[in-house]
């Protein structure tokens, strides 16, 4: 791993492949890390087509630093994002990303056009039910728990537990704070998901979507997965006029068979068949 500074924000890194080859960016969801089941395979998969592939921690993931500045969360980390980019000199990159990587990858793309080459998002995050389960992990049970037991019972949240667990630093800068402006902070990070009749994902209005000219391509959540519906793809999909609709290689209930799995114990499989989008997306970016 390497680590650069980006914007006064610790980010930890690898780049795989070949340099000179085109870049892709590789992004997942949750809080959770590169180190995740299927992020690393995954980009081994598109260096074996040719790509360089960069895999990262986000703000407040793994090694990565804390960081609480922007409107939202996503929003910060897709700033970080492009600024890696453009830091490691990586020129127009492919922005891949599923779950909260899809947000992250359309917020940076739409914010900073001249860094992407191509979008390809799957798993896009949707709908009421979808969108209070996220306003809830990410910020609600740690404001909840400052309210009740001050900066210290935070270390006992369950989104926050890997970044405070990796970092020391995060850990130690969130201990400092002071629990009324970290409340403020979680709730209007939380505001950003509150449903929108215009816009599908949560800090992109129509248009953030017009900027996104880019080839996109869009893989269709199935109706059984009520974190990231269909709806919710195919809404972003026509938004998106040109993007290129396609179904993805697993199983019609993915996420809900890989949830079951992780929380049986056997451990984390949510992004295990994530590799298998490999060739659909090498194929889509050489056109």
């Amino acid at each position: 791993m390497a680590r650069a500074d980006i914007y006064g924000t610790g980010i930890e890194y690898e780049l795989h492949g070949k340099e000179g080859d085109p870049a892709v960016a590789l992004t997942p969801g949750g809080r959770f890390t590169m180190d995740v089941p299927g992020l690393r395979e995954f980009a081994q998969e598109l260096v074996k087509g040719g790509r360089r592939v960069l895999i990262y921690d986000r703000p407040n993931c793994g090694y990565s630093d804390v960081c609480l500045e922007g409107e939202s969360e996503s929003e910060n980390q897709a700033n970080r994002l492009a600024g890696l980019i453009r830091q490691l000199g990586l020129g127009p990159t492919v922005l891949a990303g599923g779950s909260g990587g899809a947000r992250v990858s359309l917020l940076a793309a739409s914010r900073n056009p001249d860094i992407c080459s191509q979008l390809a998002i799957w798993w896009i995050s949707g709908d009421p039910i979808g969108l209070m389960q996220l306003a809830t992990y990410y910020c609600g049970e740690a404001a909840g728990l400052a309210s009740s037991g001050g900066m210290e019972a935070v270390m006992n949240a369950t989104s926050w537990a890997e970044n405070f667990a990796k970092n020391p630093k995060s850990r130690e800068t969130i201990l400092k704070m002071d629990p009324e402006r970290f409340i403020a902070i979680m709730q209007k990070w939380a505001s950003a998901y509150v449903p929108s009749d215009i816009s599908p994902v949560p800090g992109m209005k129509p248009v953030d979507f017009a900027r996104l000219t880019m080839p996109a391509l869009v893989f269709k959540s199935h109706k059984s997965d009520l974190s990231h519906t269909e709806t919710t793809s195919l809404w972003v999909h026509r938004l998106i006029p040109h993007s290129v609709l396609a179904i993805p290689p697993w199983r019609d209930d993915e996420w809900n068979y890989q949830a079951a799995e992780t929380a049986s114990g056997k451990g984390h499989s949510l992004f295990t068949s994530w590799p298998k989008l490999a060739p659909a997306i090498l194929d889509f970016v050489k056109s």
